[in-house]
């Protein structure tokens, strides 16, 4: 490679890692200070891609939310009315990359709740009721999504709405999540379905409940 060249490439990749390091949102930054809430230690990796409503928008202590991601509250920028609390991410949780989170009404994300990337996660979604009116133009109904504590989403994950998921919950990467996830269960599929939930006394059993038990850590096998 040319020096003239390479001494460009290298100019572009550090200019590059400073806009990173400035354009990152944290408390104290314009963008921070127009949240809900932006707690101590948080930080909104730049560049993001979209934030809409962020004073409905509520993040916890210490979480990280990757590069390119979107919050979104409402239908848009000049929605009147927000709810107060639309979207609340708890503490030190982990949002991958190009996770998108648009809430309506309420998605509420617990503590220690760790995204892969490319998550998705929405409370309302498209009707298709009238059959003359484009099926954009049909919302449906608002169903809050919460995501319990200590939980880990997969990789390309979709969390649709009414969606409830336990604490210490594992959603398979590529899942389609929809209704009610009992605690500490792992679940996977299109749509997701339980493939392993803790039986206290005896470990991490099937769905089935026979054959692979997997002992609880610590705990002398049986």
């Amino acid at each position: 490679m040319p020096a003239v060249r390479r001494l460009l490439n290298r100019s572009v990749h550090a200019a590059w890692q400073w806009l990173e390091r400035v354009g990152d949102v944290s408390p104290g930054t314009d963008l921070g200070d127009r949240f809900g809430s932006f707690g101590q230690g948080a930080c909104l990796a730049f560049p993001m891609a979209t934030v809409v409503n962020p004073e409905a928008i509520h993040v916890g202590r210490d979480t990280l939310i990757g590069k390119y991601s979107t919050l979104s509250v409402g239908y848009g920028p000049t929605q009147a009315v927000l709810p107060e609390r639309g979207l609340v991410i708890g503490e030190r949780c982990v949002i991958g990359a190009r996770a998108c989170i648009t809430a309506h009404e309420s998605i509420t994300i617990g503590d220690d709740v760790w995204f892969g990337q490319d998550v998705f996660v929405s409370d309302a979604s498209h009707g298709y009721q009238d059959p003359d009116v484009p099926v954009g133009l049909q919302f449906g109904a608002h169903q809050p999504v919460v995501i319990g504590a200590g939980s880990w989403i997969g990789h390309g994950a979709m969390i649709l709405p009414g969606t409830t998921i336990g604490r210490n919950v594992v959603v398979a990467a590529g899942s389609v999540v929809r209704g009610v996830v009992e605690d500490h269960a792992v679940v996977g599929g299109v749509p997701a379905r339980t493939i392993r939930r803790l039986e206290p006394g005896r470990g991490w059993v099937s769905a089935s409940g026979e054959g692979d038990v997997r002992a609880i850590a610590g705990a002398p096998s049986v």
